[in-house]
């Protein structure tokens, strides 16, 4: 059997989503900025997907919403805007982000702290959340942006970013969220919270790779990313991805409806399958489940590396993660786990199994079967878990 439990890294196009593109690759290809019918066919499709994205995140239409390739794209644009917007005009001198970015935030926000910009990372608690005081606390009158995830790619710990937001509403400071890991998760509602940016990517909602977006609150407008044309409103130059932008609107339209499944029924499935691992002895797992998106668990088996469990779980047919694919080469200790002040011994031991709507219980029944095959046959080669004296600490607190 061949199971798909890396979710969070990417989803596979629904196959609806792939019909309604389909069109726009060898039938209506035309560039929507010329000026002739073979152009004039895009339109329809795009207006129609942009709607449906405006709706999605319920977005108002004074408010921007910029298609680009990725959320890695959009995360990059905002950081690097507010550095030439602010900290290199002198208007500001400090930008905040969480010590468990995504990779495309913290890579950024190291580079612009090169550039002179005073960077602080947020420490997160032990159940893995950046607490909204924690926010309160760091913020100064020389802050231009807070950039905290909705939801943690690693763990699914959904961040408090209602009150993050109230903060930083208060004390005049910009607000970025990252978004990728919220969307067709749970409710996303632009105009609910103060989010004056807002990022997401297609192909982690059942779109197709290679397309993304930013939202931008009316008045909070940034510099435009690419120059040249006029397209996306002189944001971001360059002929737009049609198929990409369909694609995207139809994922985000069939995300929503599914929502309630998300909540319900894959979350039961996900707490079933958790229950079931956590019967193995010395097994952790992060963040309480009603803290977490529905579909995700990260989970450590101690005395077990993770990339062995990969190995053994691969061989069976199965994909899951040690964490963040965009640092999976990396092969060093999860983030996460080493931000909640884990022992070294667990901190290597993470793995993320991310569900989504099309996975079955038939697949997650198998799964366990071939983890707990696994345990057995790597704790049995372990000489850190063979010899652990009785009494050993695990590393996390009673309560994971």
């Amino acid at each position: 059997m061949n199971v798909y439990l890396d979710n969070n890294a990417t989803t596979i196009v629904d196959p609806q989503v792939f019909a309604e593109m389909e069109p726009y690759f060898v039938q209506k290809y035309g560039n929507p900025n010329s000026l002739h019918a073979f152009a004039s066919d895009t339109h329809p499709g795009l207006k129609t997907a942009m709607e449906k994205i405006y709706a999605g995140i319920h977005a108002p239409k004074e408010d921007s919403v910029v298609i680009t390739s990725c959320a890695t794209e959009s995360n990059n644009w905002v950081l690097k805007s507010i550095y030439f917007q602010y900290i290199l005009t002198g208007k500001k001198n400090h930008i905040i982000v969480s010590e468990v970015e995504h990779p495309s935030v913290i890579a950024t926000a190291k580079f612009i702290e090169s550039m002179g910009c005073k960077v602080t990372y947020l420490p997160i608690n032990s159940e893995g959340i950046v607490e909204a005081q924690t926010v309160r606390e760091h913020i100064t009158d020389k802050t231009a942006l807070v950039s905290v995830m909705w939801a943690n790619n690693e763990t699914g710990a959904i961040f408090p970013v209602e009150e993050i937001g109230e903060i930083c509403a208060e004390h005049n400071v910009l607000f970025h969220t990252d978004a990728v890991q919220a969307i067709g998760k749970t409710p996303v509602d632009v105009q609910s919270f103060n989010v004056d940016y807002l990022t997401f990517s297609a192909h982690k909602f059942h779109g197709p790779k290679g397309v993304g977006a930013l939202y931008i609150k009316k008045g909070k407008e940034l510099m435009p990313l690419l120059h040249g044309g006029s397209q996306m409103g002189g944001y971001r130059s360059g002929t737009l991805n049609v198929a990409g932008i369909v694609g995207m609107g139809k994922a985000m339209e069939a995300a929503i409806d599914a929502l309630d499944f998300e909540m319900t029924d894959v979350r039961e499935m996900r707490d079933d399958f958790e229950d079931e691992l956590l019967k193995i002895e010395d097994t952790f797992v992060v963040t309480p489940r009603e803290k977490r998106t529905p579909n995700t668990i990260l989970i450590s088996f101690r005395g077990i590396e993770g990339e062995s469990m990969l190995w053994d779980l691969n061989r069976a047919g199965i994909g899951a993660s040690t964490g963040s694919a965009c640092a999976s080469e990396d092969l060093e200790a999860n983030s996460v786990m080493e931000a909640i002040g884990a022992a070294e011994d667990l901190a290597h031991t993470a793995i993320r199994f991310s569900l989504s709507r099309y996975t079955t219980q038939e697949e997650l029944d198998y799964t366990l079967k071939v983890v707990k095959t696994a345990v057995v046959r790597l704790r049995g080669i372990s000489s850190s878990y063979a010899y652990a004296p009785e009494g050993h600490e695990s590393g996390l607190d009673a309560h994971h």
